[in-house]
């Protein structure tokens, strides 16, 4: 059995297509900007090049059929075979810079974030998020709690600087136990949704054939044309990977 894998943009080209302006004014409610008038000449510029390209193939398969009935009744083909040949250079010459839009394209879609629900609050920052439900009752102590991330750290379970140093704000290293509780946590939701919601575990390669904007440009191995999935984090620099060894 065959299984053949594809990379495709998070977006459906078509629905974005007909849909900018519901991008644009996503972009515009989180702060960013989308170049629309850009996307609208590369995809016009696209469409008209494949239209085109289609019909020389098709008048150089039609030429084909011609050039061989001439062949067969003893006649001279040769103009026809001379035209057909710059018709092949500019099929071929087209279909370059075909391939080339496709990737412009899809490096585009790549960087557009994801439509969000409805019903999600417009904001600038954690402030302005809405509480939709709460589960129990918040403990009340006599004294100031320190916030979670405070007493990780404390407790030598997470490393926020070092996190900071490869990947930004808002993550955290975890070490020791604090590891070791995040991999049972994750052991925990396995089992969890495979034994009791007709999941099935999958444990795919690390390595993925390379893709732009899908895996880490410097995640290579010993020359292998193979990169680190997106999703999983590379460690930048020898000063936070001897850090996390410490």
């Amino acid at each position: 059995m065959r299984i053949a894998v594809s990379f495709k943009a998070m977006h459906d080209l078509n629905y974005f297509r007909e849909h900018l302006e519901v991008f644009a004014e996503m972009a515009k409610k989180r702060g960013a900007a989308l170049d629309l008038e850009a996307f609208r000449k590369l995809d016009k510029e696209r469409r008209e090049l494949i239209t085109a390209t289609e019909h020389e193939k098709a008048q150089r398969n039609r030429a084909s059929e011609e050039i061989a009935r001439l062949k067969k009744e003893k006649q001279n083909p040769d103009a026809l075979i001379a035209e057909m040949k710059q018709v092949s250079e500019r099929i071929k010459q087209s279909d370059e810079r075909i391939a080339s839009l496709d990737s412009t394209q899809r490096g585009l879609l790549l960087t557009i974030p994801n439509l969000p629900h409805s019903s999600v609050p417009v904001g600038t920052g954690a402030a302005d998020n809405v509480e939709v439900r709460r589960w129990g009752t918040p403990p009340k102590f006599d004294f100031q709690p320190k916030a979670h991330w405070e007493v990780g750290e404390g407790a030598g379970i997470l490393d926020l600087a070092v996190a900071t140093k490869i990947t930004g704000a808002r993550f955290a290293v975890y070490k020791g136990w604090g590891a070791r509780l995040e991999r049972a946590l994750a052991n925990f939701f396995l089992d969890v949704h495979t034994r009791e919601h007709g999941y099935t575990e999958i444990l795919p390669p690390f390595l993925v054939n390379t893709v732009p904007r899908c895996a880490h440009p410097r995640a290579r191995l010993h020359g292998n044309p193979a990169a680190l999935p997106g999703k999983h984090r590379v460690i930048d620099g020898r000063g936070a990977a001897a850090e996390i060894r410490r």
